[in-house]
């Protein structure tokens, strides 16, 4: 069984990036079990005086380390606010370097966002590489990608409905999972 913990980089209520993992965690196949982080907004501001070494760190923390440890991949969705990504998976990918949960953990992202976005995600995706490549996360190439997705097409279940969009997403699991599995 692969693991593969999904991180939506928004937080915002009816998230298609959010919708794109939840369609993740319903079509992935027998032997993957994806699961939903849900705990990024619980995650107090990152402080190195909090993660040193020998430190207790917060509750909320160690709920998201022990979920990434578990990990075998983390597949990341997220969208570009101001040029970068968001500040909440800035926040939570601070948290990882001190106990270096995402180091060698093969990682990919999906950026969702509308035909109008100007760059379609890539600033974000610029931003979310830096800080995985400084973490030393196996950044897996081909399992990254955008995908053109509005609100319009989230069904009321929260999930992608559209059909281009669902295989996208599915061949992104796959090849992360299959990256895993060459490991």
């Amino acid at each position: 069984m692969t693991r593969v913990l999904l991180v939506s980089g928004s937080v915002r209520d009816g998230s298609t990036n959010t919708a794109v993992l939840r369609t993740v965690r319903e079509i992935a196949p027998p032997g993957v079990e994806a699961v939903l982080f849900d705990g990024i907004l619980g995650l107090p501001h990152f402080n190195p005086d909090d993660d040193a070494e020998g430190a207790q760190v917060p509750d909320a923390v160690a709920q998201m380390r022990t979920e990434m440890r578990a990990a075998d991949a983390l597949l990341i969705c997220t969208p570009e606010y101001a040029g970068a990504m968001p500040a909440v998976l800035k926040n939570l990918l601070e948290w990882t370097i001190g106990d270096a949960s995402t180091y060698r953990k093969p990682v990919a992202w999906i950026n969702a966002s509308s035909p109008a976005a100007p760059t379609g995600g890539a600033d974000a995706h610029e931003s979310l590489e830096k800080v995985l490549r400084y973490a030393h996360a196996d950044i897996v190439g081909d399992a990254c990608i955008r995908i053109e997705l509005t609100r319009g097409q989230v069904g009321e279940s929260g999930l992608v409905e559209d059909e281009a969009a669902r295989q996208a997403v599915a061949q992104a699991l796959a090849r992360l999972v299959a990256h895993v599995s060459r490991r």
